[in-house]
């Protein structure tokens, strides 16, 4: 069942409204094709060779609108150039079923009135719609609805209609054909917009990790510019000594040894600060992550998280994993994130989402990478680490956050540390790589 829904839950926000927005204008194709064409056309009185020509007519402009729409939304997403050429082509087809119908028309045993008029004017409304998708100006595309329902009106005077069927072609044309064409239109600005909002997440992403470069960068030079500077002067000042045989020398290279010593314990400890997570700063950023990607996340603390430095890091890393699971492999509406006392003085630290997807069949309980690191810094603590997927009833948590669980459940991870009584408890979503 996980291969079925899989298709699915692994796309991103953006890639979801692809789908679905392409899978809209696939639906409007098909429409077309039963509801302009195929029903009138059953439902004729005649059911002659004109009429199925008239259904092929119709089919086949459909399925050029269809491929016009795809076309233009790769277009939207930036995959692909403006189809000028099938927006020539559909624009001619479209002519074509507007007037081949209109021609027929004049004689109604070879065409029905009320068929002719369907197709027309579906035809005309979905043809003229498509067009709009693949034009560059917004501004001119609005006209092309109302341009092709006069123009569709004007052929039907010429080839000698009278005015009350032009007039009422007219009316049709500026009821269906504007309706299409703001449902098209919002659909490819809000695909547009969509995308433009995921590439800017992806680009703050990276911005972000080029600023922690670039500070990490700027706090190594601090610590390493002035020290390698007097560690070259001072090398350079015993060589001159050395060659003048001066027992001056042997101090000054001690005193560079010294100073090479104390950069070397001074990198260690920028290095360290690097790598140690603050349990504070990871649960407001868990916080501000979560809310920019639309999760109800909420952060409830008991007390101040005044704890040992070492297991603030391991608590701040069960948290940081918990939020990345949370983004990457999860589809969830709410987290809580809770850090409170438990019996006898430990420290509990619940992590819940509402996201989790039903455990493969015959899975392990460790199939993620970020669980054997958490499992190594807690290890150093003394502590353990169990993982497992409990029913979602059990999650009060991620309920109370956004509303019911999932029925797939929680995926809870558990981490006890008897030595300093630690006790973590984290329901989130796992890797399973």
């Amino acid at each position: 069942m996980s291969r079925l829904t899989g298709w699915w839950k692994d796309r991103g926000s953006a890639a979801k409204v692809e789908l679905y927005t392409r899978g809209s204008f696939h639906f409007f194709a098909a429409t077309e094709a039963l509801a302009i064409g195929l029903f009138p056309v059953m439902s004729s009185e005649h059911g002659g060779r004109l009429d199925v020509l008239v259904l092929l007519l119709v089919c086949a402009h459909a399925a050029l609108c269809g491929l016009l729409t795809s076309r233009a939304l790769d277009r939207v997403v930036g995959r692909r150039e403006r189809p000028a050429r099938l927006t020539l082509a559909t624009s001619l087809v479209t002519g074509a079923a507007a007037v081949v119908p209109l021609a027929l028309m004049t004689d109604p045993a070879l065409l029905d009135l009320k068929v002719g008029t369907t197709v027309v004017v579906g035809t005309v409304g979905f043809g003229s719609a498509a067009v709009t998708m693949a034009l560059e100006s917004t501004r001119r595309a609005r006209y092309v609805p109302p341009a092709a329902a006069l123009a569709t009106a004007l052929a039907a005077l010429a080839l000698g209609h009278s005015g009350g069927l032009a007039l009422g072609l007219l009316l049709g044309g500026l009821l269906s054909s504007p309706l299409l064409y703001f449902t098209h239109a919002f659909s490819t600005w809000l695909l547009a917009t969509v995308w433009e909002l995921d590439r800017a997440r992806e680009l703050e992403a990276r911005l972000a990790v080029a600023e922690e470069r670039l500070r990490f960068g700027r706090d190594l030079h601090d610590v390493m510019g002035r020290n390698l500077a007097v560690i070259a002067l001072k090398s350079e000042l015993a060589v001159q000594l050395a060659r003048r045989g001066r027992a001056e020398a042997v101090d000054q290279m001690v005193e560079v040894q010294r100073i090479a010593r104390e950069s070397q314990r001074e990198v260690r400890d920028v290095v360290r600060g690097y790598r140690e997570a603050d349990l504070a700063v990871e649960l407001e950023g868990a916080r501000g992550v979560l809310s920019a990607a639309g999760i109800d996340c909420r952060v409830e603390l008991s007390e101040p998280p005044e704890l040992p430095v070492a297991v603030q890091s391991a608590l701040g890393w069960v948290v940081r994993e918990a939020t990345t699971n949370v983004l990457r492999h999860g589809d969830a509406r709410g987290c809580l994130i809770r850090l409170a006392g438990g019996d006898a003085g430990a420290v509990v630290l619940v992590v819940e989402n509402d996201g989790a997807p039903p455990e493969p069949a015959g899975a392990g309980r460790d199939r993620g990478s970020g669980l054997a690191g958490l499992r190594e810094r807690l290890a150093a603590l003394g502590g353990s680490l169990e993982a497992g997927t409990v029913p979602a009833a059990g999650a009060a948590g991620a309920a109370g956050a956004a509303g019911p669980a999932t029925a797939s459940g929680v995926f809870r991870l558990r981490a006890e540390v008897p030595g300093q009584r630690l006790r973590a408890e984290n329901a989130h979503e796992e890797a399973r790589t």
